[in-house]
């Protein structure tokens, strides 16, 4: 998980040798985490049934051949309401802008075209940016919806190519990631190879936490928290010791995240620790607190630690 470019000088670039961006849009809960994490081969963006999960723009790492891709996971696009929506909106759309290619990740098995998705072609069509079509979740569409949402949707942009794959699955995945391969621009490899992502372990060990939480909270409470890792310490045997915040914006959660006896906590705490320690391979002591902080999703400060725009 080392966030570190590989220093160009001290890799032997050839004719072979190609690294480029893959940005992946789409309305929320697309399935675009779970398309990276098949495509890098490991988990390195976390995933749950709830929508806006992601937050902040994660890379991850690919190889194939002699091609490096970096995946741009960037939040859901949906209609912002919040400052912070605004944030994760503007994140996407400047994540697309970012990539080498793009493509818009939609979500097969609604028996219609979702409003968000509706929306998103329209802007792409408006700015004349290349892209591609990704039908995800086809183990969950009867094949007949497969022809009639990729006719219905091509009919709406004229996108380069239409991928139908399943990110959970892994079907359709190889051929997606042999085109992409092909067409990342030759250059030198941007990261060290046996990286599978840019994310500091700092905000790795936060992001697995917030991930258990919104898995283990009900209704809205999970988009009234965040995840913040207050330090990171090595140990003499080998292992690290991570002590990470859990901001809430009402006194009242606090009791709901904590449970009784502070048995949820632990719970939670436990299963993010499990995680931790299986992504690093080796021993994580973890320690969580749960703080109440009025009004964090105003807090400036908030936004840079995701890479947001405050003033979005």
């Amino acid at each position: 998980m080392n966030g570190d470019s590989t220093d160009q000088q001290d890799m032997t670039p050839d004719e072979t040798m190609r690294a480029g961006f893959a940005a992946l849009i789409g309305a929320p809960n697309a399935g675009k985490s779970t398309l990276m994490n098949a495509m890098v081969g490991q988990k390195v963006s976390i995933v749950t049934p709830k929508v806006q999960t992601t937050r902040s723009r994660i890379r991850g790492i690919a190889m194939h051949g002699a091609a490096q891709i970096i995946f741009v996971d960037t939040p859901g696009i949906f209609t912002p309401k919040r400052r912070l929506d605004r944030a994760m909106v503007s994140a996407a759309w400047q994540g697309a802008e970012d990539g080498d290619v793009l493509l818009l990740v939609h979500d097969c098995a609604r028996r219609e075209p979702d409003e968000d998705t509706l929306k998103i072609i329209e802007k792409l069509s408006e700015s004349g940016r290349p892209a591609s079509l990704v039908l995800n979740k086809i183990d969950l569409a009867p094949p007949e919806r497969l022809l009639s949402r990729a006719a219905e949707m091509a009919a709406l942009y004229d996108f380069e190519r239409i991928f139908m794959v399943s990110a959970e699955t892994g079907n359709g995945i190889g051929d997606l990631k042999g085109w992409l391969a092909e067409r990342m621009p030759k250059s030198p490899y941007l990261f060290d190879p046996d990286d599978l992502s840019d994310m500091p372990m700092r905000l790795l060990a936060a992001e697995i936490l917030r991930e258990k939480l919104f898995l283990n909270l009900h209704q809205e409470l999970p988009y009234q928290l965040t995840v913040e890792t207050d330090s990171w310490d090595e140990r003499e045997d080998g292992s690290a010791e991570v002590h990470l915040s859990i901001f809430v914006a009402r006194e009242g959660h606090r009791g709901i995240i904590l449970g009784k006896n502070g048995q949820s906590i632990r719970r939670i705490g436990t299963a993010a620790r499990k995680e931790l320690e299986a992504a690093l391979d080796r021993r994580v002591h973890l320690f969580s607190h749960v703080k109440y902080r009025k009004d964090w999703m105003n807090d400036s400060a908030r936004y840079s630690v995701w890479d947001l725009d405050y003033d979005a």
